[in-house]
């Protein structure tokens, strides 16, 4: 019951968002659309991004223009969650947020490293920013080099493990991303047990966990399928947590010799119900589906709890990624066919 009386505000609200959400009819009939102008005036009359659409001016619609729209509508979402959310819940929020960090630092060392000739486009994020973190936005974007980067963050958690690469030889994107990535998920693993207790924990433990050990899985086959790399060479990009799937089964799946080997190995993990490395589907479309079906899960189980948060947001995330792959599709003028066969994943 103590549940139902601090849940039932906020799933209230979710469950009115959630029914806002794009259907899959609705995706089938945005891949056959021809152009960008064309999405844009479609989910300008047949969705809940109509209001976030409205700051757009038409005559210079660009497809980086409605990117910019969907990530503030989920910035948005989540606003209104935080506001309907107790302390407690606020805590797991918190937590949360650390992904938009990560996306963001991940941003500004792609737009250094790469010496892009535009400037950092930020400022549509500045609001949600300077209102639920602690990093600085006004100082990020006066990076020139990785160096001042790193040095932006300082007085931020992720300045220490961002700086103990200073001194590596020719540090690379990638390096900057798997330090960000390692700390993040490291951080989530350890402090749970701080922000949550008891059916809370459990619940965050199962998603969490299943999730490092999906990226994992992930890593390593996209490690021996495109890059040939050794097995020493898979070790160094991997989470060090295990949850479900031991150490000894991820040093079979490492060191399998090919592809067929590692199918093997994989089957004797409990995720391959729900995973099938063998399907016609992109790795990220069989990581969103079985993240679909363990954050649905969870929420039928226990729908007055955090798994009524986390699943909104990851269908929120999944929506916006769909709707970014469908545009680079239609721009590509690919056939309808083609565009959902990229779009993939889940939706409602």
């Amino acid at each position: 019951m103590g549940n139902i009386l601090v849940y039932s505000g906020i799933v209230t609200k979710i469950r009115a968002m959630e029914a806002r959400l794009l259907t899959p009819e609705q995706f089938e009939e945005i891949a056959n659309l021809h152009t960008v102008p064309e999405v844009y005036s479609y989910l300008k009359d047949h969705s809940a991004y109509a209001d976030v659409l409205d700051e757009i001016d038409e005559d210079r619609l660009h497809r980086g223009d409605i990117e910019k729209v969907l990530i503030q509508s989920l910035y948005r979402d989540y606003t209104k969650i935080y506001r309907f959310s107790s302390l407690e819940q606020r805590k797991f929020l918190k937590l949360y947020l650390k992904r938009y960090e990560i996306d963001l630092i991940n941003y500004c060392f792609r737009i250094v490293i790469n010496h892009y000739a535009e400037p950092f486009d930020l400022n549509y994020k500045r609001p949600f920013f300077d209102r639920y973190s602690q990093i600085s936005i006004e100082k990020l974007i006066t990076s020139r080099t990785t160096d001042e980067l790193v040095e932006n963050l300082k007085n931020t958690e992720y300045y220490e493990p961002l700086h103990k690469l200073r001194d590596s030889q020719a540090v690379t994107l990638f390096d900057y991303d798997l330090a960000l990535d390692l700390y993040y998920f490291t951080t989530l693993w350890k402090n749970r047990k701080k922000v949550l207790r008891k059916k809370e924990l459990a619940i965050f433990t199962r998603d969490c966990g299943s999730k490092i050990d999906l990226l994992n899985l992930q890593w390593i086959y996209r490690a021996k399928k495109y890059y040939k790399m050794a097995a020493a060479d898979i070790y160094s990009l991997l989470i060090p947590i295990h949850y479900k799937i031991s150490v000894d089964l991820i040093k079979e799946l490492a060191e399998a010799a090919d592809l067929e080997e590692f199918y093997t190995a994989v089957r004797k993990s409990s995720y391959t119900r729900h995973y099938d490395f063998e399907q016609k589907l992109t790795i990220e479309q069989m990581y969103a589906d079985c993240l679909y079906h363990l954050y649905t899960v969870d929420r039928r189980r226990n729908p007055y709890s955090i798994a009524a948060v986390n699943t909104y947001l990851f269908l929120k995330e999944e929506e916006l990624r769909k709707l970014t792959t469908a545009m680079e599709c239609i721009r590509y003028s690919l056939s309808p066919g083609e565009t959902l066969a990229y779009v993939g994943g889940r939706t409602q």
